[in-house]
């Protein structure tokens, strides 16, 4: 049987993650997007390309194939009445809400999705790829790629706010039987 591969990217810097807000339904930062523009992907016109619904994550997508497959699934955690708001904003204004939120994995003092319905809605999708062998692009957002970890490793939610995931960057995970996080070396040559 041959394995499932999934390659998730995230999407390219946006306005608010230069200001540290949650973000909004906002396009790429220009800048980013004209330097995104002279990138030599190697993973250009992959067979099945994926996105979340968000405008950044479709812009991002663009760069890698012309017509990705927008997913639910993908899209980022709703973090309700927050959305747009700095840490900072939120230090000010609701203290408690924000720490309640970094210390209970079942906490949506925002009104939107907790980290732990986030980790549950990204490992029912990642069930549901166990039977799609080939390759797969998914361009999503930090958040996602933090919750697929959390699954993937079997790591408690409580360490999803331990993982940092940049703009851009990329998590090479397969199925087969399991799922595995795979990292590639300097010397293995990159997937076409």
């Amino acid at each position: 049987m041959q394995a499932t591969r999934l390659t998730l990217i995230c999407h390219a810097r946006t306005v608010a993650q230069k200001q540290a807000r949650f973000g909004l339904d906002e396009p790429l930062d220009a800048d980013w997007l004209a330097r995104c523009a002279q990138i030599d992907h190697h993973y250009r016109n992959v067979r099945k390309l994926l996105c979340g619904p968000e405008l950044r994550t479709r812009q991002t997508a663009a760069l890698f194939g012309d017509e990705p497959e927008q997913d639910q699934a993908l899209a980022d955690c709703d973090l309700g009445r927050w959305r747009g708001l700095s840490i900072d904003d939120l230090l000010q204004a609701e203290p408690q809400a924000l720490q309640s939120w970094l210390d209970d994995v079942e906490a949506a003092p925002h009104g939107g999705e907790s980290v732990a319905q986030l980790c549950r809605r990204v490992g029912d999708w990642l069930a549901s790829l166990e039977t799609r062998p080939g390759h797969l692009l998914a361009v999503t957002h930090p958040f996602v790629m933090r919750a697929a970890l959390v699954n993937v490793l079997g790591c408690p939610a409580a360490t999803f706010n331990r993982i940092d995931i940049e703009p851009l960057s990329t998590l090479e995970l397969r199925f087969h039987g399991v799922w595995r996080l795979r990292t590639q070396g300097p010397d293995q040559e990159s997937p076409r």
